[in-house]
């Protein structure tokens, strides 16, 4: 479990072909001050395991299922990555409970810079707006985030120069592809009203 506050932004070190996934290391600095092998890592706001860590880097594995649902298979050596360690139970949650399962990758459709703060529209299939409410929370690659303005099939967020310097936001463009999850307590509903 997760609360979208991003720790930092990592580094892909190298990518290499692990049967039919895909084996990542990752640059990081304040996040290798306590994980280990076997730990939960978010990356882009997949929950993956730390297979291997070294002193300035760790690696995880994506498998054919999650590189088919994520942006991870569209990453290059170089690319910048959102990384979060698990919550510890005695920790503050100050974004909301992420899971790191990602529902649906969705687009950047339009970057609004503004004189204090980044607005960005992103598309998403139509079947998933129910699971969004203006001024709800989403998680967009591992970010936790408040929905400003909602569509039929696309919703926009505020972004804060602190959330700009400190994820991969800085990096998005139009048709940058997102890893989005979107809150657990909408889709528990769901199952619990449609599934007797």
């Amino acid at each position: 479990m997760f609360t979208g506050i991003i720790e930092e932004i990592g580094k892909i070190r190298s990518i290499v072909e692990f049967g039919d996934g895909l084996e990542f290391e990752i640059e990081a600095r304040k996040v290798l001050s306590d994980i280990d092998v076997d730990n939960s890592i978010c990356v882009n706001g997949v929950c993956l395991t730390v297979v291997r860590r070294k002193k300035n880097y760790f690696t995880i594995q994506a498998v054919k299922e999650t590189l088919s649902k994520t942006n991870l298979g569209l990453l290059q050596k170089g690319s910048p990555v959102n990384l979060e360690r698990s919550v510890k139970l005695q920790d503050r949650l100050g974004g909301h409970l992420v899971q790191g399962h990602i529902d649906v990758t969705g687009k950047v459709e339009k970057v609004e810079t503004l004189q204090t703060s980044w607005m960005y529209t992103i598309s998403i299939p139509k079947k998933y707006r129910k699971y969004l409410i203006t001024v709800g929370s989403v998680a967009v690659d591992g970010t936790s985030l408040t929905v400003a303005r909602l569509g039929r099939d696309r919703f926009t967020v505020a972004i804060i120069p602190y959330t700009f310097e400190n994820t991969v936001f800085q990096q998005y463009k139009k048709g940058t592809k997102v890893n989005l999850e979107f809150d657990i307590i909408g889709k528990y509903l769901e199952s619990l009203v449609h599934y007797k």
